[in-house]
């Protein structure tokens, strides 16, 4: 059973002790006024823990949430400890959870020593700096997301929000990200939860994420709206319509809320019961083949009115996703976008396994998409976003020359809204209002404070991207090729990504097939996501 502290009650239990106090003062001896002192001096201490609006684990736990700021003030072994026993080593490590908590709050400290990363170590990962560097441009670039047969493009930035959805966090933190990226101009992935008022609001640039449980487009029976769709997605701030295959939580699974976080608003903007586990379904109704998802397709963006249209995936078996190639060549018919989520990434509840052995890294699974695009002739009409673990800009530069356009960010953007991992996300009892739909703990998060943090993270870790890529002799985040990044594969040896890998030139498996893809072009049918590879 777990205890939870409510907002009110530390004050009120220090100021009727120290009223207490007061009385033996006067009634019994002059010792009690010790007493007075010390818990008047808790009681104003939790008072101001209560009201002010900077930390979130302080309005929720006045007084008791000091203890961990004082953990994180002793240097450095208690510290680390602190980190390594709350986040595991498995979410973020520690210098990237500092990073991404500097950004937030503007802190820009250079740390001394050097890096504490073993750089002699296979796997480790560079990029070579230009005699001559350059300086970067002042305005942050962006990506014009629109193919042929798009009508409205969108511009994108490099960084986003990526795919959360009201249910999995709570209003405030909803408002906080759209807000700030209202204020930073980038884009907010609603995620499959629907879209819903709190994403509308903040007046931020929304990419409407639709998965196989047609939240807020939903038939009576669970289908697919095409009337709601086109009426809801007709909202200007609706700037892209996503339709989400699989995720790097749990792929091949359906989304899942649990039955604790089912409140009555979520039931009614979901269109499901209340009180009971949301489960949207592993496989989508309105497609059971490439060729039925790229026809949808292209449906979904005549009902958007030429809106870009767009598809989210983990990718799984390479020969399926020929397969849609194929079925996009055939067709003439091509999404506008196609973002990319890595198995290690994720913010949602997922079983261990599915989060540990389900699904291509993002490292393989984008680079598989790129070179099949390119190899097909198709990669200059479908962008390119690359969803998991997107931290720091170091991690958008190696995105990009892997052969992303764009980034999308959702833990990282979590923390800059008051997440501090604790892990409790699917219990709803989230200590810092974040992932939660108990109102007494989401009032903790300050919308304002944490939009201008989701604002200064994002301006700042794109600031920091263009800076490296100057730093590298480059212009702009297009110049970057896989020849720019290196990795270690022993402690001989360094390779650039363009020698370690195979990186298909226009066009090629339409002409001639290379052997280390012929099995899988082989195996891929436009009409048939189940034929089995030779």
């Amino acid at each position: 059973m777990r205890m939870r502290f409510s907002v009110g009650s530390v004050p009120v239990v220090f100021f009727l002790v120290a009223a207490v106090s007061v009385w033996a003062t006067v009634a019994v001896s002059l010792w009690w006024l010790f007493a007075v002192v010390l818990f008047g001096a808790l009681a104003s201490v939790a008072v101001y823990d209560v009201l002010q609006r900077r930390h979130a684990v302080l309005r929720n736990y006045p007084l008791l949430g000091h203890l961990r700021y004082l953990l994180e003030a002793i240097r450095p072994e208690a510290q680390q400890y602190f980190i390594e026993r709350d986040y595991d080593g498995r979410p973020f490590d520690r210098d990237t959870r500092t990073v991404v908590y500097e950004q937030a709050k503007g802190i820009h400290e250079e740390t001394s020593f050097g890096t504490e990363l073993d750089v002699t170590q296979p796997g480790y990962e560079f990029v070579e700096h230009a005699t001559v560097p350059l300086t970067p441009d002042d305005d942050p670039p962006r990506v014009r997301v629109g193919g042929p047969d798009c009508t409205q493009p969108y511009d994108m930035a490099l960084l986003n929000v990526s795919a959360m959805s009201f249910g999995s966090l709570s209003a405030n933190a909803i408002r906080a990200m759209n807000a700030g990226a209202k204020g930073g101009g980038f884009a907010h992935d609603t995620g499959e939860g629907g879209l819903t008022p709190y994403h509308l609001e903040g007046g931020g640039d929304l990419i409407w994420e639709i998965g196989s449980g047609y939240f807020s487009v939903r038939t009576p029976d669970g289908d697919f709206d095409p009337a709601q769709f086109r009426d809801k997605v007709a909202h200007p701030h609706v700037k892209c319509a996503e339709l989400k295959l699989s995720q790097g939580a749990k792929p091949g699974l359906g989304g899942v809320l649990p039955a604790d976080k089912v409140s009555a608003e979520i039931a009614r903007f979901r269109e499901v019961p209340r009180g009971e586990k949301c489960i949207s379904p592993p496989a989508h109704k309105v497609f059971r083949t490439p060729r039925e998802l790229v026809l949808f397709l292209a449906g979904m963006r005549e009902l958007a009115d030429g809106k870009p249209v767009g598809f989210k995936l983990c990718l799984g078996r390479r020969s399926e996703f020929l397969a849609i190639c194929k079925a996009m060549v055939a067709e003439g018919v091509t999404p506008d976008f196609i973002t990319v989520d890595g198995a290690e990434g994720g913010t949602g509840a997922a079983p261990l396994e599915f989060q540990d052995g389900v699904g291509k890294p993002l490292t393989d699974g984008l680079m598989t998409v790129h070179n099949a695009l390119v190899g097909t002739g198709l990669r200059d009409r479908i962008r390119i976003g690359a969803s998991g673990k997107v931290a720091t800009g170091m991690d958008i530069v190696k995105r990009v020359a892997q052969g992303a356009d764009y980034t999308n960010s959702a833990r990282a953007m979590m923390m800059a809204a008051g997440c501090i991992q604790s892990r409790l996300c699917h219990t709803n009892h989230c200590p810092v209002g974040v992932a939660t739909q108990d109102p007494g703990r989401a009032r903790a998060l300050d919308v304002a404070d944490k939009t201008e943090r989701v604002r200064r993270y994002q301006q700042n870790t794109v600031a920091q991207a263009q800076q490296i890529i100057a730093a590298m002799g480059l212009r702009e985040p297009r110049d970057l090729r896989p020849a720019h990044l290196l990795r270690r594969t022993d402690q001989n040896t360094v390779r650039t990504y363009a020698e370690l890998f195979d990186w298909l030139e226009p066009g090629e498996l339409l002409a001639e097939v290379p052997r280390d893809w012929s099995a899988d072009w082989l195996a891929a049918d436009p009409d048939s996501f189940s034929r089995p590879r030779a």
